[in-house]
């Protein structure tokens, strides 16, 4: 069994995807529009610009998400994406650039259970928390 997170956006999909690979040094594998997509005729023109699916590989991992349309898309809430390192410095270096035009809600820095912790929502609206566990 695998967990991959599926991630909604407003719009924005295909910004945030290329914003992502080059934070978390990923990959996008695969993108299709609705526009590129057997629904181009059912769905409206200002729309087939729109990410209908893509997922980015980290490794063995994947990332997913879309666009939603207007009256589908719903903020992400009780839910965040962890980023787990065994480096504080790239804990930090991710953090910084997550942050970047987002909201900190809690600063990197260490406690009780990690070298480095902290949370954030990203310009787009991705919830994240990033971890470095202790050292043994």
């Amino acid at each position: 069994m695998k967990l991959n997170p599926y991630l909604s956006f407003d719009g924005n999909c295909e910004a945030a995807f290329k914003f992502y690979e080059k934070v978390l040094g990923g990959k996008v594998g695969g993108m299709m529009t609705y526009g590129e997509s057997p629904m181009a005729e059912q769905t409206s023109p200002d729309w087939h610009g729109k990410v209908m699916h893509v997922y980015m590989t980290l490794g063995d991992q994947e990332i997913m998400g879309a666009d939603s349309p207007p009256d589908y898309f719903e903020a992400s809430q009780g839910m965040s994406v962890l980023i787990s390192t065994e480096d504080a410095a790239e804990a930090e270096r991710v953090f910084e650039q997550l942050a970047e035009n987002g909201t900190v809600k809690m600063p990197i820095q260490e406690t009780f259970w990690a070298d480095r912790f902290g949370m954030l929502v990203d310009q787009f609206g991705t919830p994240w928390m990033i971890n470095c566990s202790k050292t043994a």
